[in-house]
């Protein structure tokens, strides 16, 4: 079974419909649906994609080929990066728009072992060979993290997180960027945010610092503590807030200053 396998091909012809790549004895089809807009696929040209689909035809064997998939940034990054083949770095999630950006969990299994400078590689040479072989697609690296807040701050990378708040029960993070991150945490056209979200799965909200403090003045406290540990603020929406409270008090350290301002 080759599906998933990353393959080198040369473009022999192309129609509105699909472009035909040889791959050494073997004819694939690339359809346009699984072609990147805006991408050229000139006559003599070589590209990479992955294998999605291999199905019987009067001809014999036809193989399917994508550029769209996530499935082409894995095995790219696995292609250029040694520790990723060798299993000390794992690509725990991709998020992908292609041809614009894409986003990549990465998480260590050795101990010493940068997962994110091992993707990038010196001054950014194995990083810069995955984005020449997709044209110019951005790629964001940011370490995978257990700790759901923890790694929804990191999705939203290069934006700058001042808190995560978040809620179990409803996968959802209220995110707190400083008044200048708010755009950047965003994205055009709501991508960063749209991308870190689909990356981390977890439904995201973002909020600037000055939105958040207009919201917090409605805040009203709870005199009864309830959940043991948790914090006691019931925040302007009526919703308790999740998060554990600080050793010893009985808010969350977001919280707790607003009391202590007060």
């Amino acid at each position: 079974d080759r599906v998933g396998e990353l393959v080198t091909g040369v473009v022999q012809q192309s129609d509105n419909r699909y472009t035909l790549v040889e791959l050494g004895r073997v004819e694939a089809l690339l359809p346009r649906s699984e072609q990147i807009e805006g991408e050229r696929y000139d006559h003599g040209a070589r590209l990479k994609a992955v294998i999605i689909k291999v199905q019987n035809s009067t001809k014999g064997p036809q193989v399917i080929l994508s550029r769209r998939s996530e499935d082409l940034v894995r095995k790219l990054f696995e292609l250029e990066v040694p520790e990723i083949a060798d299993g000390l770095v794992e690509i725990r999630n991709v998020a992908r728009e292609p041809g614009f950006r894409c986003k990549i969990a990465v998480v260590s299994h050795a101990d010493g072992v940068d997962p994110v400078g091992a993707c990038v590689g010196p001054r950014g040479s194995r990083v810069r060979m995955v984005v020449s072989e997709l044209r110019g697609e951005r790629i964001d690296i940011v370490p995978y993290h257990e700790d759901a807040a923890r790694f929804v701050a990191k999705a939203l990378s290069p934006a700058r997180v001042r808190e995560v708040i978040v809620d179990d029960e409803e996968r959802s993070a209220t995110i707190i960027v400083p008044d200048d991150q708010l755009s950047l945490a965003i994205g055009k056209e709501g991508q960063n945010a749209r991308l870190a979200s689909k990356l981390t799965g977890w439904r995201i909200d973002i909020k600037s610092q000055t939105e958040m403090a207009e919201a917090d003045e409605q805040l009203v406290y709870a005199e009864d503590e309830g959940v043991s540990g948790q914090c006691v603020a019931i925040t302007a929406s009526g919703k308790r807030c999740p998060n554990q409270a600080v050793p010893g008090g009985r808010y969350c350290s977001i919280h707790a200053a607003e009391v202590d301002a007060e």
